[in-house]
């Protein structure tokens, strides 16, 4: 099992506004570098402070600079909002710079906010996500793409940049949907699911949702490979739990609001911090997520090891524009105190999703 380092990059209350964002988003990233951690990811939203990355491919490009183990992904390129002429070279151009080191994220997107603004309907994401991976496929396997469709058609346009992985990076995908598993599957794409501040009862429902998309499409399961994130947060106290879970409410919120047509927004242009029909307790939130002192972490940690057995496990830990040296410290007490106690119950990290891996690798 790979471990992930995610940055939803959220602009809230941190003193040196969005520089200040970008300046804990890097030194979050070279810990998890030195630490260990496999991947990191980079968020994309758009013209609201949910998130102060707007362009995850520009993330990977930044911090190709200043890393030189760590994978580096975008997390993901919402592609509905694209040109996908455009999203083909940038993804080559990133695969250079990094060296090798890319990862690539896809998803639909699931905003209105967002879509409305980008000109493209919703409704028609699956339809439109389709025929622009097409475009991305041809364009960086072949070197050269012709395209006729309904939401995209381009004469015949030669690509002087490849990827310097091939014929592809490996690639992750944010949806559940047949059509999309059935299309990424002879790559063996890996489904990424996050239920975010909503924790692991919406996770696992999430996985469900993903295990009935590949029986759809008559495909087992427990032979496809799987990506998880969760928000961890560590923490002495009663007290420190419930002011990390008012953190994830905050980022809660908003996204609930961005998926509505309209803002809720106050006089600096931010996600105004409002209470909406049936949203969870501070409690609540603390309980779902992986929170806690660093052996309910662990238990939490397991819990969803034995449950879904993953191939990647990504963690947040500066959620909510959460500050630098208690995201850090978490990150630190993570590596340090968590793992061990997990490594302890189920084995090596390493090993854990190496049925899932060995079943890829086998062309099942």
């Amino acid at each position: 099992m790979e471990l992930g380092l995610f940055s939803l990059m959220t602009l809230r209350d941190h003193p040196n506004g969005a520089a200040g964002v970008m300046s804990d988003t890097r030194k979050m990233v070279e810990a998890a570098e030195e630490l260990g951690f496999d991947i990191a990811w980079f968020a994309e939203h758009h013209f609201a402070n949910y998130s102060s990355s707007p362009s995850p491919l520009m993330m990977v490009s930044y911090a190709s600079g200043w890393t030189s183990r760590i994978k580096l992904g975008p997390g993901v390129i919402v592609l509905p909002l694209y040109n996908p002429l455009r999203v083909a070279q940038e993804i080559a151009v990133a695969d250079v710079q990094s060296e090798g080191r890319l990862v690539v994220g896809l998803g639909t997107g699931y905003q209105q906010y967002e879509f409305d603004r980008y000109g493209t309907r919703l409704e028609d994401k699956v339809d439109v996500f389709l025929e622009y991976w097409d475009v991305i496929e041809t364009a960086l396997t072949k070197g050269v793409v012709e395209y006729k469709g309904r939401h995209f058609s381009v004469p015949k346009t030669t690509f002087a940049i490849s990827p310097q992985q091939k014929p592809l990076p490996e690639l992750f995908v944010t949806s559940s949907h047949p059509r999309l598993l059935e299309r990424f599957k002879r790559w063996g794409g890996t489904p990424f699911i996050a239920a975010s501040t909503l924790g692991s009862p919406v996770l696992y429902k999430m996985a469900d949702g993903l295990d009935a998309g590949w029986q759809a499409i008559d495909e087992d399961p427990a032979t496809k490979p799987l990506a998880i994130m969760q928000y961890v947060h560590i923490v002495d106290t009663h007290a420190e739990a419930l002011a990390a879970a008012e953190r994830a409410r905050y980022v809660g919120r908003m996204a609930h609001f961005l998926r509505q047509a309209e803002l809720p927004l106050d006089e600096s242009g931010f996600i105004r911090n409002e209470a909406f029909p049936g949203e969870n307790t501070l409690e609540g939130f603390a309980n779902n997520m992986v929170v806690g002192d660093p052996h309910v972490v662990a238990e939490k940690m397991v819990a969803d090891i034995k449950r879904l057995n993953p191939t990647n496990y990504t963690c947040n830990f500066q959620f909510g524009c959460m500050p630098l040296d208690s995201a850090m410290k978490s990150l630190q007490r993570f590596r340090s105190e968590v793992l061990p106690l997990v490594e302890r119950e189920v084995g090596p990290i390493g090993a854990i999703g190496a049925a899932r891996r060995g079943a890829v690798a086998a062309g099942n």
